[in-house]
């Protein structure tokens, strides 16, 4: 059992083409630890506690018996990253769709969150957003007015 917050999150990410993959984070502004990456596997830094370790799937095959997912064709995980606001929530989604991402759903504006999602050159989903947990509807299953 956990007994206190957790202190990191690694994403651990099979990835076709490592130096493509690395490239993509780099231009969405990411930084890389040189002290975790090598000609298998790279760790972007996302925040500063947040990783995406972006491994070659020979290497990723290495831990797991499963079978790896091709993300290109089917959803294993979507990974959503908290921001401080829509301009930058809309800064990241484009900048990620101009450096080889693609759409994956069209943005979402629920009035007290509003999100983007993208994908990257492998497929994996991520999700871009910002809330204002003030304005969080009350009741359970009850939506906010979206502003348009």
């Amino acid at each position: 059992m956990i007994t206190g917050p957790a202190k990191q999150i690694f994403v651990n990410l099979p990835v076709r083409d490592l130096k493509k993959s690395m490239a993509f984070y780099q231009a969405l502004g990411f930084s890389i630890n040189p002290q975790f990456t090598d000609d298998k596997g790279a760790c972007i830094v996302i925040g500063n506690h947040i990783f995406a370790m972006l491994l070659s799937e020979p290497f990723f095959k290495t831990f797991t018996k499963k079978s790896v997912a091709d993300a290109s064709r089917a959803a294993e995980v979507m990974t959503a990253i908290s921001l401080d606001s829509r301009q930058r929530v809309d800064d990241l989604a484009d900048k990620a769709l101009q450096s080889g991402g693609s759409g994956n759903m069209p943005p979402q504006d629920h009035g007290w969150m509003y999100l983007r999602s993208f994908q990257d050159p492998d497929g994996h989903i991520w999700e871009v957003l910002c809330a204002d947990e003030s304005k969080i509807p009350a009741e359970p299953g009850a939506k906010a007015t979206a502003k348009g």
